[in-house]
């Protein structure tokens, strides 16, 4: 066995991931928030971090120098840019779709209110009565459980080896469309200033436990923007949600999920 496995786990079994070992449950665990938050309360003393995920989850490992290497704010502000560059027609000038008679048209999306990169945005402020990262991230867990999220029926609960939450998309080789080092550098940042913890990765979507979310829309709207440059195909465009309706549902909201087509 590569690692020391933490007591209380139900039945599971060890595999290797090209090269990482991950410890697997044989099924979806019953009484997961307590399970999860003993898990998380004990990760930094074994380095395994726990996740849901599909049991074919694993993919080629990216070396995490290339997320050390990120300059998360100069990489932001040259990608808006671009992406700012491409989509102004349709922010300034949507084109006319013709629609059925019963179907509704797609609400017009004015993007984005910035000429330039505004920033990241700001922590949330910690006080003694925020809520613990941990404790967010099992009751998200068992609500994600609890309403039956199309696809989490297959998931397991893997124990992933990883200096940090934020790393496990790299550590595993995540298979899905996503930049995986900007994922990460991004995961990383927001872990830090909003008590972020990825809690399941399954197929090409992303469940992100958010302890301290935006309290404040000019917040919640600089975040957004973050979001939106992590290319996720679900933020604005699958379905076409408006920038300002999407940075809206950003406030005190503790559950992000992104999802890559």
């Amino acid at each position: 066995m590569a690692f020391p496995l933490p007591d209380g786990l139900p039945p599971g079994h060890l595999e290797s991931w090209g090269t990482v070992d991950v410890w697997l449950s044989n099924e979806l665990p019953q009484d997961i928030e307590h399970l999860w938050r003993l898990l998380l309360d004990q990760s930094h003393a074994t380095g395994l971090f726990p996740l849901l995920c599909w049991p074919d989850s694993q993919g080629q490992p990216h070396d995490l120098a290339g997320v050390d290497a990120i300059r998360l704010e100069s990489k932001l502000a040259a990608d808006f840019l671009e992406y700012r560059r491409q989509r102004l027609p349709f922010w300034s000038q949507p084109m006319p779709m013709e629609m059925p008679e019963d179907v509704e048209p797609w609400p017009h999306d004015p993007g984005p209110p910035f000429v330039s990169w505004p920033g990241l945005a700001p922590s949330s402020p910690v006080t003694a009565d925020s809520s613990i990262p941990t404790q967010t991230a099992a009751r998200t867990v068992a609500g994600l459980v609890d309403t039956h999220w199309y696809g989490l029926n297959e998931c397991r609960l893997a124990l992933v080896p990883a200096q940090r939450g934020a790393d496990i998309p790299a550590v595993l080789g995540w298979k899905a469309d996503a930049p995986i080092e900007l994922l990460c550098a991004l995961l990383r940042s927001w872990e830090e200033r909003f008590g972020a913890q990825v809690v399941a990765m399954f197929g090409s979507e992303l469940h992100v436990a958010v302890a301290w979310p935006p309290r404040s829309a000019d917040q919640a709207e600089l975040l957004a923007l973050e979001h939106v440059l992590s290319t996720a195909d679900n933020i604005v465009d699958d379905p076409p949600t408006p920038f300002p309706d999407y940075a809206g549902r950003l406030v005190n909201r503790t559950h992000w999920w992104f999802g890559w087509d």
